[in-house]
């Protein structure tokens, strides 16, 4: 029975992020027994692990679920394999140290355009040390991949992810533009719905 689900965004992204709305909205509708998280992630690995860490702390291990998006995907990675608990990932960085290197500098953030941060080079190394070697217990893992992804690689994420509950989607793109109609699939995996 999940008590707690987080909510993880991807990189220049946050919790207003579309994705993030409609889950927030469904489970304030349908789950308000659920605790929801969905917090504002800092440029920093480290200190977006660390405020993870931080907020489910207290969390029930085996009532809680992690949801993660792109980058967040990567994060809700380390989280179930820090945890045990399940995790729906939707198209996830599979190697955003290697991908992000090209994003050093300042950026701006992608639902208010004033917003800049500042993505250091050291943040690459704290995304190499967050990094799991492999996924445990594949059938903790459910997936979202859009074939139609135009920033990560399709093959790469359904690499990353063996023995995992995939739904290969034939085109969408890296937002899940069509999300309404996998939300079902996400809720189910992570026992959420009947």
């Amino acid at each position: 029975m999940i008590t707690h689900l987080l909510y993880l965004h991807g990189f220049r992204s946050s919790p207003r992020s579309f994705k993030a709305q409609r889950m927030q909205a469904w489970m304030a509708a349908q789950r308000p027994d659920v605790q929801w998280c969905c917090p504002q992630l800092p440029p920093s690995p480290a200190a977006a692990w660390a405020l993870i860490q931080a907020l489910i702390a207290d969390w029930p291990r085996a009532g809680m679920a992690v949801v993660g998006s792109s980058l967040g995907g990567f994060y809700a990675t380390a989280v179930a394999e820090a945890t045990g608990c399940r995790a729906m990932l939707l198209n996830p960085a599979v190697d955003p140290a290697r991908d992000l290197a090209a994003y050093i500098g300042e950026q701006t953030a992608f639902h208010d355009p004033d917003q800049r941060f500042f993505f250091r080079p050291e943040f690459i190394a704290e995304l190499r040390a967050l990094t799991p070697p492999a996924i445990t217990r594949p059938d903790r893992y459910g997936a979202v991949i859009a074939q139609g992804d135009e920033v990560l690689s399709w093959r790469e994420m359904t690499g990353r992810y063996p023995g995992a509950t995939v739904r290969l989607l034939d085109g969408s793109d890296h937002a899940i533009s069509d999300f309404d109609d996998h939300l079902p699939f996400v809720l189910s995996f992570l026992n959420l719905c009947d």
